[in-house]
């Protein structure tokens, strides 16, 4: 049976082109977002977009699937992990992150635009 623990898919489109970066040892890390758009209709009847962003990374050969394949706009399904960090600046202000950690990659459809 499929582990389902701390497993996420998702369908959107890319929000930045891949940021990427190379480590020692040819490591290599890209990130990008991806936006989630949800509708629904307001008490007017008016429809009303909900775009949710969410961070993704990916590491590795999934990383060069990234470069390659991940542009503004395009449409993506991602599958990956989530994980959490939450810290505090010099200033005393607390943040919090969550990203999802790439494991699969696919781009559908065409380019938006």
């Amino acid at each position: 049976m499929t582990n389902f623990n701390n497993s996420v898919q998702l369908i959107g489109r890319a929000g930045i082109d891949p940021e990427i970066k190379n480590f020692e040892n040819n490591r290599k890390r890209a990130r990008f977002t991806i936006a989630i758009n949800n509708f629904y209709y307001n008490q007017q009847g008016e429809r009303v977009a909900d775009t949710q962003w969410h961070r993704v990374i990916a590491w590795g050969k999934t990383a060069d699937v990234v470069e390659k394949i991940v542009k503004k706009g395009r449409q993506l399904a991602v599958s990956g992990k989530l994980t959490s960090q939450s810290w505090e600046d010099q200033a005393g202000s607390k943040h919090q992150k969550t990203e999802i950690v790439l494991n699969k990659i696919q781009a559908i459809g065409k380019m938006a635009g």
